[in-house]
Order: C-alpha cells, then sequence, then structure tokens
C-alpha cells in the first residue's frame, strides 16, 4: 500500500476490521426536506432510480475525496454496475445497431446488468466469477460498487457481493455523476468481458 493513501483510509477506518457501515454526510442526493430512506433487509426489486439509504450494513459507505484517494492510489477496484441498454426488440429491419459505450470512473471495470434486485443465473454465473477473478480469489479485496446519483443497483451489487463473503466492500452512492460533478474526469468504457 503506499503510505499517503493507506494513512487515509485508516483513519477514516476505511482498513478496519468489519467495514462498518457509515452515513456519508453531505453528498446524500436525498432533498434536505426529505426523510431519509430506511435500508431494506433485502434487495430493491424495482424502481432502481430514487433516493436510497445512506447506509449499507456490512460496507463501507465513501465521500467523493475518500474515493479519488482510492481511485489515485489504486489500492481498489473500482465496479461500475450500470447496466447496459440493450438492443431494442422493434427496431426496423437494416437499422445499424452498436452497442452504447459508457462513461465512468477511468480504470474501473464495468459489470453491466449486475445490480438488479433479481438475477437471471447466467447474470449471477457472470458476476460471482467476474468477482473471482477481479479479487483473485481475495475476500478481502477493496471493492468499490457505484453506478449512478439516485441508483439502486449499486446498493444491490454491493449487498450481494458482502452476502458471498467479500469482507471489504465499499459503496460510492454519488456514483460517474457525482464524481463528474466534482469535476473529476470520466473515460468511456466497455463491459468486463466484452473490451474486445
Amino acid at each position: 500500500m503506499k503510505t499517503g493513501a493507506a494513512a487515509l483510509l485508516l483513519s477514516a477506518g476505511l482498513l478496519a476490521g468489519g467495514l462498518p457501515a457509515v452515513g456519508i454526510a453531505g453528498l446524500s442526493p436525498t432533498p434536505a426536506w426529505a426523510a431519509p430512506v430506511e435500508e431494506p433487509s433485502g434487495y430493491r426489486m424495482d424502481n432502481y432510480r430514487g433516493p436510497v439509504p445512506p447506509t449499507l450494513q456490512g460496507a463501507r459507505v465513501v465521500t467523493t475525496a475518500e474515493l479519488e484517494a482510492l481511485w489515485r492510489s489504486g489500492e481498489a477496484v473500482l465496479l461500475d454496475v450500470m447496466p447496459q441498454q440493450q438492443k431494442p426488440a422493434d427496431l426496423p429491419a437494416g437499422t445499424v445497431w452498436r452497442d452504447p459505450t459508457r462513461k465512468d470512473i477511468p480504470g474501473s471495470l464495468w459489470l453491466a446488468n449486475v445490480g438488479y434486485g433479481a438475477l437471471t443465473p447466467e447474470a449471477t454465473a457472470y458476476f460471482r466469477q467476474s468477482l473471482e477473478k477481479i479479487s483473485q480469489g481475495a475476500k478481502d479485496k477493496p471493492l468499490v460498487f457505484y453506478c449512478m446519483t439516485d441508483c439502486w443497483m449499486s446498493w444491490n451489487a454491493a449487498k450481494r457481493a458482502i452476502e458471498w463473503g467479500y469482507g471489504a466492500v465499499l459503496w460510492y452512492p454519488p456514483g460517474a455523476d457525482g464524481w463528474e460533478k466534482a469535476k473529476l474526469p470520466l473515460a468511456e468504457n466497455r463491459p468486463y468481458g466484452m473490451e474486445n
């Protein structure tokens, strides 16, 4: 670990055993007048774009400044879980379709379609195998999950990783648009495992 970033993480409690769930002050997309969203016991199954809770039990919620330190140090794997837009079924014959790219935090791995509340067996296998490969079997590898502001996809994906035994799960609720709002760079990305 690089000394400066390690000190920041230790002082912030990011590397403490168990990674306690903490709130994120000042960065919640929920309006000040709205009641805070309570953390549900299960996965969010629909209406994925909406105010999210300030916590995720078993994960550490990180601020933009904390994530920037992790990003610069390379000490954590950043996982974008925004779904990939699919080719419309009713597209007129002969229409050219190009899979859209996504702009996210540079160096992130885009694990598309793994943030739904219920995953297909194929999506589950893709998610499990990707996490295993990315972490190289180290369940204590810091993994940062994000998508967009007011998006439950990253909350669901991070919760699932915790349930699968990953012990250093971090969650970044502001997502790629929160990162961009802080005037930090974005880069075009393709779904992990489909880069070519």
